[in-house]
């Protein structure tokens, strides 16, 4: 059963094991939204919401088929997940995303209260967590996010490099038509 129209995962609970194994599981399961995105023609990041072991909420990014900006992996999760709840706090829950996030996603995340942050791949363009800036370091502000990065940082780093190189391809063979 699924827990909402909108998604494909269904809510479950994966055994116990390690924090790291379970990060990694978990991660497996952002990855394969983000290879759905790719297959979208979107920039290939998935994202999932876990709260007491129950995936609740899910996103991959999906800009350009929605007309959206703001639609990245995590808002797309967060909104999952807030629906689910039906609360936009999201307290005791760890988001797990495929690249850093943005600033526009961190402000989302600290909003939302997450706990956790699980990311794979460093982000050196607009990683906002550390990468190119910290805002989820800073002091004054009220909440304050667990962050874990480079879980599956070499497949997730592969997902888009390889979306990317493809794109470049194709391009290159479009400008030869």
């Amino acid at each position: 059963m699924t827990f909402s129209e909108s998604t494909s995962l269904p809510i479950a609970r994966l055994p116990e094991k390690s924090i790291s194994e379970t990060d990694q599981d978990y991660m497996q399961l952002a990855l394969a939204l983000a290879q759905q995105a790719a297959q979208a023609g979107e920039v290939p990041v998935g994202a999932i919401i876990v709260k007491d072991g129950m995936v609740i909420g899910q996103g991959s990014n999906a800009p350009i088929s929605m007309h959206d900006p703001s639609a990245h992996a995590e808002i797309r999760a967060i909104r999952d997940a807030a629906q689910h709840l039906e609360n936009y706090r999201l307290v005791d829950c760890t988001l797990y995303v495929t690249l850093e996030p943005c600033a526009m996603c961190t402000g989302a995340i600290q909003h939302a209260r997450i706990a956790r942050l699980v990311y794979g791949a460093n982000d050196l363009k607009t990683g906002a967590c550390g990468s190119v800036i910290n805002l989820m370091n800073e002091p004054k502000l009220n909440h304050h996010t667990e962050i874990t990065g480079g879980i599956l940082a070499h497949e997730c780093g592969s997902v888009l490099s390889d979306f990317f190189k493809q794109r470049r391809l194709d391009k290159i063979k479009l400008n030869e038509t």
